[in-house]
């Protein structure tokens, strides 16, 4: 699995203006929905709210990758987004959030949901990348980023 599998530069933002962390989720289910993988992304928020309210998604260093099911996928998809203002998102760390990877899945899959979130979770929690990412200005810059740390050519 590779990040190309499951995001696209249609589905980052790099100005989220969202100011919490329900909304920070809804807005990136939002970019799901315009991309039109999704119809109603009320029962996809429904769901990550839900799992945000068994343990916060906020993995700590300033990242957090929330993720919930629905019915109305046929395959796993991402959001990506930056929010230039600090977020409490309830972090393991404390610390507030400002990148943002969220991991949408089917309700039938269970092994490449794992998958997803071990690949996410691993590149961003390099200094490197979380900084670069943090510069970017342009979805385009964010998905090189992305795909240049997977083939080892981050500098």
């Amino acid at each position: 699995m590779k990040i190309e599998d499951i995001l696209n530069k249609q589905r980052t933002c790099v100005f989220l203006s969202s100011q919490n962390k329900k909304d920070i989720i809804a807005e990136l289910i939002g970019l799901m929905v315009k991309d039109g993988l999704i119809t109603d992304g009320r029962e996809l928020l429904d769901s990550a709210m839900e799992r945000e309210g068994l343990m916060s998604t906020g993995i700590g260093k300033g990242v957090a990758i929330p993720h919930g099911r629905t019915k109305g996928l046929k395959k796993m998809t991402g959001a990506f987004g930056l929010c230039r203002n600090k977020i409490d998102f309830g972090s393991l760390d404390g610390q507030p959030v400002q990148i943002f990877f969220f991991i949408a899945t089917p309700q039938s899959i269970i092994a490449d949901h794992v998958k997803a979130l071990a690949l996410v979770s691993r590149l961003l929690n390099r200094e490197d990348i979380r900084a670069r990412l943090l510069a970017a200005d342009d979805p385009q810059k964010v998905m090189d980023i992305f795909m240049e740390a997977e083939k080892g050519e981050v500098r």
